[in-house]
């Protein structure tokens, strides 16, 4: 824009991105002696902005602006605030004296206007996802950007090749935030049968800004450590088969899947056991199938068994698309009453009903130690009644002998056949206390 006889270079539009640095070009040709600088912005009314006076003042009433090192004249904002965003003003007063060195200088003051656009990169990205079984709803969010953002999507296989996803089964939403856009994007994508896929990603673009965030999802299957390929009766196809207890946890790779007990894997008789499948960085994902011999399968991340009475193994599947995988887990019993185990519960159902507890060990012993205290006083009363009645079979008394001729005398009804049989007693006695009897 020629201007009298000094040509300002300006631009009509200038962009900046928000924390940056903002460049408003005002610039003279020729360079010509300046005697104020002014800028302003417009609005309801011009604010000034920054003034200049070689001979005395040089000061920035926004604190954020200066002259630029490139000529000056032109203005720097840094750093850039979206309020920032507006119609500027700069107001050149130069000396002019038309190229004629006799007449005096005249100041002559020069004006251009231009506009300022802030742009802002994507703030936040998220994704979110829905599965059910091979299907797949994804869906992600670019939050505060301006202008808007672009969104597509990729996927990536597992040598590394990316390709794009066609937009047949995208739907898109832009939705303004304030002075700020927020993009959102959803696609419907099914697995295809023995396809692979390493990763999906949500690309944002926001070319403004020359911004590109990538938000990754990664497709990753359940695993386990130690594992066998074995094959299952309730699967058609052999699956990786291992148990708890060869999982040792050190581990890191993604998807291994973990299994926790509440109050423990080892209990006592007659307790409540919750199991807890999680597979953490596993994606989609997976599905949790429970059971215990052949027994129908129960859904779900937990398993809750109700007063375990033995020991028993249950076992887990976790699959989701990209594979499948068992555990087995035994859960034991520490103490146990095993007057209550019932044989035939051995593969029983996994949530027990039974809630007629047995007698614990402490009950036990207590009535071992009354039964032995209770014959201990039986066998006392015995011995003692025996005394009392004159019996003396430990200590019998000594009688004055009997002369008895069995072959002269011949027996009669009034004699008294108890002395003999005292007799006979007694040294039956003696004779045991000498010798056993056979």
């Amino acid at each position: 824009t020629l201007i009298g006889t000094v040509d300002l270079k300006y631009d009509d539009v200038s962009y900046a991105t928000v924390h940056q640095s903002a460049f408003l070009r005002c610039g003279m040709m020729p360079v010509q002696p300046i005697k104020e600088l002014w800028w302003f912005k417009i609005g309801a009314s011009e604010e000034r902005v920054y003034y200049y006076d070689p001979t005395s003042v040089d000061a920035a009433l926004m604190k954020r602006a200066r002259r630029s090192s490139r000529d000056n004249t032109s203005l720097e904002i840094y750093p850039t605030q979206l309020s920032d965003e507006g119609e500027y003003k700069c107001r050149i007063v130069v000396w002019d004296n038309t190229g004629n060195s006799t007449e005096p200088s005249v100041p002559i003051s020069k004006e251009a206007r231009m506009m300022l656009k802030v742009n802002v990169p994507p703030e936040k990205v998220e994704i979110t996802h829905l599965t059910s079984g091979r299907n797949l709803s994804l869906r992600c969010k670019s939050e505060g950007a301006k202008p808007p953002a672009d969104i597509l999507w990729t996927k990536t296989s597992p040598d590394g090749v990316e390709t794009e996803i066609p937009d047949l089964s995208k739907t898109r939403e832009i939705e303004p935030a304030g002075e700020l856009y927020d993009t959102a994007e959803q696609i419907f994508y099914q697995l295809q049968e023995n396809e692979m896929i390493a990763k999906i990603s949500c690309v944002v673009r926001h070319h403004n800004t020359n911004t590109t965030i990538y938000k990754n999802i990664t497709f990753v299957s359940p695993a386990i450590q130690n594992a066998l390929k074995v094959t299952i009766q309730r699967f058609a196809e052999p699956v990786l088969y291992s148990s708890i207890e060869n999982q040792d946890g050190r581990d890191n790779k993604a998807g291994l899947v973990k299994i926790s007990a509440d109050p423990g894997f080892k209990v006592p008789y007659n307790t409540s056991v919750t199991l807890k499948a999680a597979a953490p960085g596993v994606f989609p994902e997976p599905r949790y199938l429970w059971w215990v011999g052949d027994q129908t399968g129960i859904a779900g991340r937990e398993l809750h068994i109700d007063n375990l009475e033995e020991d028993k193994s249950y076992y887990v599947l976790a699959e989701n698309p990209l594979g499948r995988v068992v555990l087995e887990v035994p859960v034991h019993i520490t103490t146990s009453d095993y007057s209550q185990w019932n044989d035939s519960s051995r593969d029983g159902d996994v949530i027990v009903d039974d809630t007629t507890g047995g007698l614990d060990t402490g009950a036990i012993i207590g009535i071992v130690i009354g039964a032995l205290i209770a014959v201990f006083f039986i066998g006392f009363a015995v011995w003692y009644w025996t005394i009392r009645d004159g019996t003396h079979v430990f200590s019998p008394k000594k009688e004055k002998p009997h002369t008895i001729d069995e072959e002269t005398i011949p027996f009669r009804s009034t004699d008294k056949p108890l002395l003999r049989t005292i007799s006979t007693q007694t040294l039956e006695g003696r004779r045991s206390r000498r010798e056993p009897s056979i």
